[in-house]
């Protein structure tokens, strides 16, 4: 018997997304790592944020303050009711990175296009240059979930007493040393490698062709198959935070696992940090 998703209605169709455009208690909005590609056509009725000014902090280094996350939310006329549908390039990287944020914040209506702006160009759905305006809302951060993230500390218990899963979803290259960032990514570290006991995951293994995501048959394979405890809390990093959110995504509502955290501070502040160790080598997966 096939294994379905543990939580199925966190994704939607771009089919539902066509068929939904116009409906009055959703907002669709873009995140794009190339935050041009909104500008030169985006969903009709689609919000666009910018994950370089609108879901980063670039003075603290940080996630937007859950006032600053009202603000954004507000000024794009989404309120606490409203059902936020996320989608964006690279396979919904940034859109995962939004979706991890609001979830951080408590926003409980939230979805992901399966297969993201990628899918929806190569099935020819409708696009428009035109950026809507949206009544102001008045949108109020309820609760904060500390344990969807992780900081540096709980990485630090864990390098030491091998606590948690460690997935470091980073390209191969990355993982072992090789190269410190992709090329044309500015944000790097001092150094290059990986967090001690951490399985490398590359977090495009968990996507067809298409951008959408694989089965959940596929992805257990894929998970436990390179050395992932489902009875062990798990802890996702990349280098910068969105690819970790992605597979984030996946291990939490895709999968199931019981505790799943991001790492968003992820390479570029571990691989900066004083006297921590770090690793280079690839590691045998653990059989399972």
């Amino acid at each position: 018997m096939a294994r379905d998703f543990a939580h199925p209605e966190m994704l939607v169709t771009t089919a539902w997304a066509e068929e939904h455009l116009n409906d009055k208690d959703l907002r669709f909005v873009e995140v794009d790592v190339d935050t041009t590609a909104y500008d030169q056509g985006h969903m009709p009725g689609a919000a666009g944020f910018n994950w370089q000014t609108q879901l980063n902090d670039p003075i603290r280094r940080d996630i937007p303050t859950s006032e600053e996350i009202e603000q954004l939310l507000s000024s794009h006329g989404i309120s606490n009711n409203t059902t936020v549908v996320l989608y964006g390039d690279n396979n919904n990287w940034f859109a995962a990175f939004a979706f991890w944020i609001l979830k951080y914040y408590g926003h409980q209506k939230v979805v992901l296009i399966d297969g993201g702006r990628k899918k929806w160009l190569a099935e020819n759905r409708p696009l428009t240059k035109d950026a809507p305006s949206y009544p102001r809302a008045e949108y109020r951060v309820a609760e904060v979930n500390p344990e969807l993230r992780a900081k540096r500390d709980l990485i630090l218990e864990t390098v030491r007493d091998r606590s948690h899963n460690l997935v470091d979803v980073r390209s191969t290259p990355e993982f072992t040393g090789e190269i410190i960032a992709p090329p044309g990514m500015s944000e790097t570290a001092q150094r290059a490698g990986h967090i001690p006991g951490a399985i490398n995951v590359p977090w495009s293994q968990a996507v067809k062709d298409d951008g959408s995501f694989k089965s959940a048959e596929e992805l257990v394979s894929l998970y436990e198959g390179k050395g992932l405890d489902p009875k062990r809390e798990t802890i996702a990093y990349c280098r910068i935070g969105e690819r970790s959110s992605h597979t984030w995504f996946v291990l939490k509502y895709l999968l199931g696992y019981d505790s799943v955290r991001n790492y968003d501070g992820s390479w570029t502040e571990y691989g900066n940090l004083i006297d921590v160790p770090i690793e280079k080598e690839s590691r045998a997966p653990v059989a399972v």
